[in-house]
């Protein structure tokens, strides 16, 4: 069993820090191969984080369909249900991490405009 969800979403991470660890890529595209259709594709392909938090919630979305179609007594039915809770966390932390970067842009801005207050530009 494995979290396709997580995967992708740690590729899609790769994408966008630029990251470089070989391993680390190789070995999630392993865990994703003949999985990677749809959202997951999707999501492992994105390269900025408005279309991660898109593709993932997409992904959760076909995720929670499948938790649906499961019936309960199913023995992996507790596991996707597991994968559902991991989902949801790892869309929370990615929510942070585009906050954490609107508010660092946010705050070049200000230190812009009071540095321009501060030392006025004469023409």
């Amino acid at each position: 069993m494995s979290c396709y969800e997580l995967e992708a979403l740690r590729l899609a991470l790769m994408n966008v820090l630029g990251t470089e660890d070989d391993a680390a890529r190789e070995h999630a595209e392993q865990e994703l191969d003949g999985h990677l259709t749809g959202p997951i594709e999707a999501l492992a392909e994105a390269e900025s984080l408005s279309a991660i938090e898109r593709h993932l919630d997409a992904a959760l979305v076909d995720l929670e369909e499948e938790v649906a179609e499961t019936p309960s007594d199913d023995p992996e039915y507790d596991y996707l249900r597991g994968r559902i809770v991991a989902v949801r966390d790892a869309e929370r932390a990615v929510h942070r991490i585009t906050a954490q970067g609107e508010s660092v842009l946010d705050g070049l801005g200000d230190a812009h405009d009071v540095l321009h207050e501060t030392f006025p530009i004469e023409d």
